[in-house]
């Protein structure tokens, strides 16, 4: 049977009653988090975790943290931001044989456990109710997976994954407002240099 994430996710906020629960919010861009940040920051208290090895370079890894501080202060100047710096053999080591997967495989599976797992190890130690990614955000991601890992960090970590669909309800749609709105670099691929070789070649 199909989950409804974003459901689960508004009866999770109902059962807080108005209390703002702390949460760990792992981010891959600023147009991603937009969105996001938007909709969660009226019912958490937010910390974005700016983690992500898999970038292209660190010059796209900075653009993109720039990026991030930018939309973090538009919305909400009480958003606390968290930047892990880019050590890319973190991600290069993980995917090596599976360089040539298409983009939504097991590269990209391998992917979100990492930056998941980092979130997960983050909020345990720092004592956060919950932790969650941007990245259910976008159509070209796998939902039902994001949560799947989510949730077995969840029970290895003993720390509440907060269950998501943000394209839903118009999130996609809302986030590409935001990031005109805002004058946000958006790129066109996800961020590894395969994502963007395999967007090249389409074009």
């Amino acid at each position: 049977m199909k989950v409804n994430y974003h459901r689960l996710m508004e009866e999770t906020i109902k059962s807080l009653k108005g209390r703002k629960a702390s949460l760990l919010i792992h981010s891959c861009c600023a147009p991603c988090s937009s969105y996001v940040l938007e909709y969660l920051k009226d019912y958490f208290d937010i910390t974005v975790l700016f983690y992500n090895p898999n970038m292209i370079d660190k010059e796209e890894f900075e653009k993109r943290y720039d990026e991030q501080v930018k939309i973090n202060t538009a919305l909400d100047t009480d958003i606390k931001l968290i930047k892990i710096d880019y050590a890319s053999n973190e991600f290069y080591d993980l995917i090596k044989g599976h360089e040539g997967d298409k983009e939504g495989g097991a590269r990209c599976e391998i992917c979100f456990r990492l930056r998941l797992t980092e979130a997960a190890l983050y909020a345990k130690s720092h004592d956060y109710e919950y932790f969650t990614t941007t990245l259910s955000i976008s159509p070209l991601k796998n939902a039902p997976l994001l949560n799947e890992i989510g949730l077995s960090l969840e029970e290895e970590h003993n720390v509440k994954y907060l269950q998501s669909d943000f394209k839903k309800k118009n999130g996609y749609k809302r986030s590409v407002e935001l990031s005109k709105e805002n004058d946000l670099y958006r790129q066109e691929y996800c961020g590894c240099i395969y994502s963007k070789l395999e967007r090249d070649n389409q074009t």
